[in-house]
């Protein structure tokens, strides 16, 4: 039995490590809606600028990058 055990969690482990590992908002907030109803950073869901627009048409908010992006640290060639 501890042998069957031990088996099984060395088969989870090297599933973990072998899976990559999913990114929760793969690009989907690259920008977001802004302004005094939303607040700062705002609604962070648009992959593109245009969709953040079409949303803040006819409304008193406006279009940002997210801060997250923004202010990220690029890693050098």
């Amino acid at each position: 039995m501890r042998r069957i055990i031990l088996t099984l969690a060395s088969f989870a482990a090297l599933v973990a490590v072998a899976s990559p590992a999913a990114q929760a908002h793969p690009a989907n907030d690259r920008y977001c809606l802004q302004g005094r109803m939303w607040g700062y950073p705002g609604n962070c869901q648009f992959a593109s600028y245009q969709q953040c627009l079409a949303t803040a048409s006819g409304t008193e908010a406006y279009c940002g990058i997210n801060p997250r992006y923004a202010f990220s640290q690029r890693s050098a060639y």
